[in-house]
């Protein structure tokens, strides 16, 4: 390891970024009864069909224009409301005695065998609203499929190949019963109205209302694959999505609903709701705005728009005139208010926490943002701080990588921002600043490896001209002052180095080095105290702690003679080894228990990891059931206590302390 790594111990920001169920509520409808292939039509409330019909020989149709917020298949009005993700239902029906077959088209353009055009719904789905025949009817054809021969089949039959026309049920744009209309094709193994879709379709809402996301997600593919082009579909599978936090998925799902029917309403809603949650609150306006078909858009809505907006606004504008403090707070203001995976706002928060010398959290809120990058989309380009905001993201990751000594990457980053704005000043100044320091270090560590710590200490301080806040290059620098024994200069590195990361381990380390070189044992101990609270497990920390107290209590001339460092837990039997335990010069914990006792069992690893960590206190154990004579004179009654004794006086006494109150008491008084 050279001697600028160190253990880097990241604090992480976790950030609830689930939606409610209620908001990503898919489209639902009840689907009706589909015992029969031919299906009657239902009318749609709220105003009369728009309808076109054209004859011929074979007799004449009617096919649905789409009117403005006319719900498409998969998306049908069940009367009262609707509950959650789609389902279709049949489109077609019969009527009059002897009057020609009426169907709901499902193509912008339907053609009948004399080549004439009726108005038709959007492509590969029926609209399922009412239509009506340019001619009376009759009386009423029994359900079935119709053969190519013009016979009546039994329902669910399929129908003999024996005609050579070219208008035969097949894979076409215009549903009947449970099979399409198409000049030319054959039954397709699925559609809309079977039965398989309608299961998948159900099945999915069942577990979408349950929470079972990805279960929902399986059952909509199914539907998805049956049915490419429904947009509820599509819709549906993006609330799933949504639950799974897979935002950029959602996003296309989205997208392509919209694509395949801009007047989809749940889409645009959801839209609106993931780039809110991406901070783009333009689209996220645009979207509420189609969403509402016209009308006003939902308040509540709109108010969050206006929450995020406004934070991320100060946020930007803090920024701007290097407030850092209410920069932080703004950026945490609006993920707050829900956009909560936006890569601007992320950016934003980690600059503010590098320039307010916490680095880990900043550390953690790019290794954050790195997840995010990875499923939400890239943006249009738009310009922040004027420069494009990709390129500022990469420079905030370039400027903590370089705190943190990972010199390499912070290049590598810079680079990336250059690549990606090119023309901007701001970049090409902090890409040629970031390679200055990263070929300063390395030079100076160079000269470190061969012995030219004179050298080495002009090359790292060379990095500090061009970068002055960088932890790494202060204790490289300290550490060549140790080597040429001015532990003065390399106690003040240390502390500039520790004043801009305050948990850096081995500016700590270096700094109790010099201070113990330097017999200032008070803050000696002090940092090896900080660092077995970084590192509590080390036992060269131990070590270092045990002899700087060792020094500390003989400079204050105390008897040191009986200290030994990495005892274990004592244990003592009979009243006499107590009494003499206790008389040793020094400290002594003594710890009373009982074998089987549920508290006793709890803090006894504790007490074993206290013995470690404070190598110059004696630690005892007396067994209460085996030590009659021993609890009686100290008139134990309850397990466990604990009892502090200095130079054979008691000082502190402790029945059930908690592990912080036990701790903080053997601390105090082993120094």
């Amino acid at each position: 390891m050279s001697h600028d790594q160190r253990p880097v111990s990241g604090l992480s920001s976790r950030i609830d970024i689930a939606l409610s169920l209620e908001e990503n509520k898919p489209d639902t409808r009840t689907f009706p009864d589909l015992g029969s292939p031919v299906s009657p039509l239902r009318s749609r409330t709220g105003g009369p069909a728009n309808t076109s019909s054209s004859s011929s020989s074979s007799g004449s149709f009617s096919a649905n224009r789409t009117l403005p917020g006319t719900r498409k298949s998969g998306e049908i009005s069940s009367g009262s409301g609707e509950s959650s993700p789609t389902g279709p239902r049949p489109m077609h029906h019969r009527s009059g005695s002897t009057g020609p077959l009426i169907y709901s088209g499902g193509s912008s353009s339907g053609h009948n065998s004399s080549g004439h055009t009726s108005g038709g719904a959007s492509s590969g789905v029926g609209t399922g609203g009412s239509s009506t025949a340019s001619s009376p009817m009759t009386n009423v054809l029994p359900a079935g499929n119709i053969c190519p021969s013009g016979k009546i089949g039994r329902p669910g039959a399929v129908p003999p190949r024996t005609s050579t026309r070219s208008d035969v049920l097949g894979t076409g744009t215009g549903n009947y019963g449970h099979g399409s209309i198409m000049w030319g094709g054959s039954v397709p193994a699925s559609n809309p109205n079977s039965s398989n879709f309608q299961e998948a379709t159900k099945r999915g809402n069942e577990c979408y209302k349950r929470g079972l996301f990805l279960d929902a997600l399986r059952c909509y593919d199914k539907a998805v694959s049956m049915s490419p082009d429904n947009a509820s579909c599509r819709s549906n599978r993006a609330a799933a999505l949504i639950g799974l936090g897979r935002i950029g998925e959602a996003l296309r799902e989205c997208e392509e609903a919209v694509r395949l029917d801009p007047t989809n309403g749940k889409a645009h809603h959801r839209l609106a709701g993931l780039n809110l949650r991406m901070g783009l609150v333009d689209n996220a306006r645009k979207h509420l705005s189609l969403a509402a078909h016209g009308q006003p858009p939902d308040q509540a809505e709109m108010r969050k728009l206006q929450d995020i907006e406004g934070h991320s606004t100060k946020c930007i504008d803090a920024r701007r005139i290097g407030d850092w403090k209410s920069t932080l707070r703004e950026a945490d203001a609006t993920v707050s208010a829900g956009a909560d995976s936006s890569p601007l706002i992320f950016a934003l928060r980690a600059e503010a926490l590098l320039k307010l010398h916490k680095l880990d959290e900043a550390d953690s809120t790019l290794a954050g943002l790195a997840k995010l990058e990875s499923s939400v989309p890239a943006s249009s380009p738009v310009k922040v701080f004027g420069m494009i905001s990709g390129s500022y993201i990469q420079i905030v990751r370039a400027q903590v990588d370089m705190a943190l000594g990972r010199f390499d990457t912070a290049v590598a980053a810079a680079e990336k921002a250059k690549q990606l704005d090119p023309t901007n000043t701001e970049v090409t100044s902090l890409l040629n600043k970031v390679r200055l320091v990263a070929q300063a270090r390395l030079h100076g560590n160079d000269l470190f490896k061969s012995g030219s710590f004179a050298d080495a200490c002009t090359a790292y301080g060379e990095g500090l001209k061009h970068e002055p806040f960088n932890p790494v290059l202060y204790c490289n620098r300290a550490a060549c002052w140790s080597k040429m024994g001015r532990w003065e200069k390399s106690v003040e590195d240390c502390n500039e180095a520790l004043r801009i990361q305050p948990n850096y381990t081995k500016a700590l380390l270096r700094r109790a080095n010099s201070n113990a070189k330097l017999e200032r044992w008070t803050d000696c101990v002090r940092d090896y105290e900080l660092l077995r609270k970084e590192l509590p497990g080390d036992k060269e920390v131990a070590e270092g702690l045990f002899h700087a107290q060792v020094a500390l209590k003989t400079s204050r001339g105390e008897d040191v003679s009986n200290l030994k460092f990495g005892g274990e837990v004592e244990a003592v039997s009979t009243l006499e080894q107590f009494q003499a335990a206790i008389s040793l010069p020094g400290v002594s914990v003594v710890y009373f228990m009982a074998p089987g006792n549920a508290h006793c069992n709890q803090i006894a690893p504790f007490v074993d990891a206290l013995c470690t960590r404070y190598p110059s206190a004696n630690f005892l154990k007396v067994n209460v059931n085996d030590s009659h004579a021993v609890a009686r004179a100290e008139n134990v009654r309850i397990v466990p206590t604990f009892k502090i004794y200095k130079n054979g006086t008691r000082v502190k006494e402790m029945i059930c302390p908690s592990q912080q109150i036990l701790e903080y008491s053997v601390r105090h008084y082993s120094l």
